[in-house]
């Protein structure tokens, strides 16, 4: 017999399991997600740095930060798994006052929008959180406390588990190898005995059916057999655009190598301190356990699926460290344990939400270039929002579907790590 649901997820990872519980958690449980991995978290959710955090540039960015930290915080009481939330901050160092009118500026488009405890630091501020920092050419920045990290892994787990606890099922080791699209749709095509009440995503899609939409969802081909579904939600992170292409939709998402150095045990650094973001060259760390995991953003990296770590990495990245913080120099470093992952990123870096406009029954939640992990909390909720209502209350998602770049109305975020 053919397996049904109401919603097919592909992609287990933060953002689709996110979306499983966001969707539960409003009546919607005749959801299937599909992994290919034999284990969740095997792409970039496990691969990622874990940090949160409000200081954005754009309104959008902004409002799903503040839904996602808030969401953070309460994640054990309200999921009821830990999400380890971390509220360390996040300080961003400006070297010139191009970077400090930069930092002010979405310091007041932050607090308009009521993020009230961004703050305005001054060198001597910086030197308190660190003092091992070279501040010679730093003359200023911000710091949010609420900003900080999260476990990727734990988080994950805990939608999942909270949204198989409603009845949605998991799908591990299983391939999609087609997504159905039906070229000449009609209402009466859903098979009545398959239709769920009134309010579940099968009955949106079918009303919606109504209104003469071209192209229908009908089902997704697996590995495991044909699923029967009128909506497919895409959380393929940088796989995104191939899964599109099953439906005949172009996604502009492509996969951009992002590498992490973590040191070893290093105590000539505080204990704790914020993730710091040297704004003069884009590298940036905190502390991972009783060492020190650096990032930096090569600007020579090239997009494709490149998933192995380059070991020549270390020395750019250490001479940066070395640069911004001279006692790094002395840390040691074993390649054996860095690691690399894949941004998913779009041309205005922001992430893609919300229906294909070709294609009834297809969803987006794609393409957040760095901020998947962090935006996990709103993605869900608005994805499961515009599967179930057509709209969310969260934020406009208009200006997040795909349909702006053929618009011409890109976004555009610069505070990109």
């Amino acid at each position: 017999m053919t397996e049904t649901a109401d919603v097919v997820i592909i992609g287990s990872g933060i953002v689709g399991s996110s979306v499983a519980y966001h969707l539960a958690d409003q009546g919607c449980t005749n959801v299937l997600v599909i992994e290919r991995e034999a284990h969740q978290g095997k792409g970039s959710t496990g691969k990622s740095m874990g940090g949160v955090r409000a200081q954005f540039s754009t309104s959008v960015n902004i409002q799903m930060s503040q839904y996602s930290i808030d969401f953070f915080s309460r994640f054990d009481e309200v999921v009821g798994h830990p999400a380890d939330y971390r509220a360390h901050g996040y300080l961003f160092c400006a070297t010139n006052e191009r970077h400090l009118e930069y930092l002010t500026a979405n310091r007041e488009r932050q607090l308009a929008l009521g993020v009230k405890n961004v703050e305005l630091v001054s060198r001597e501020d910086i030197r308190k959180f660190v003092p091992q920092l070279r501040l010679d050419d730093i003359i200023g920045g911000t710091f949010c406390p609420t900003d900080g990290f999260v476990d990727p892994h734990s988080v994950m787990m805990g939608f999942m588990l909270n949204a198989r606890r409603r009845g949605v099922r998991l799908w591990l080791n299983t391939g999609v190898t087609g997504i159905e699209v039906d070229p000449s749709p009609s209402s009466d095509r859903l098979e009545p005995a398959l239709v769920p009440p009134a309010g579940s995503a099968y009955a949106v899609s079918a009303s919606r059916l109504e209104a003469g939409v071209a192209r229908q969802i009908t089902g997704v081909s697996t590995t495991r057999g044909l699923v029967s579904t009128p909506i497919v939600v895409n959380a393929s992170g940088p796989w995104a655009a191939e899964v599109a292409h099953m439906a005949g939709v172009d996604l502009p998402v492509e996969p951009l190598r992002r590498q992490l150095v973590p040191t070893e045990p290093f105590e000539k650094l505080p204990k704790r301190f914020p993730m710091i973001i040297d704004m003069s060259t884009g590298f940036h760390f905190r502390r991972e356990g009783k060492g020190i995991l650096l990032a930096w953003n090569d600007p020579e990296e090239t997009p494709g699926f490149k998933t192995d770590f380059d070991p020549t990495f270390v020395e750019k990245i250490l001479t940066r460290a070395a640069s911004r913080v001279p006692c790094l120099a002395e840390a040691e470093v074993n390649t054996s344990r860095a690691w690399a992952g894949l941004y998913e990123m779009t041309p205005d870096h922001h992430a893609i939400i919300g229906p294909a406009p070709n294609v009834q029954g297809l969803y987006f939640v794609n393409g957040f270039s760095g901020h998947g992990v962090m935006h996990s909390p709103a993605s869900g909720r608005i994805t499961a929002d515009l599967i179930l209502h057509g709209h969310s209350d969260l934020i406009d998602a208009r200006q997040l579907s795909v349909d702006r770049f053929a618009r011409g109305e890109l976004l555009e975020e610069t505070a990109v790590l």
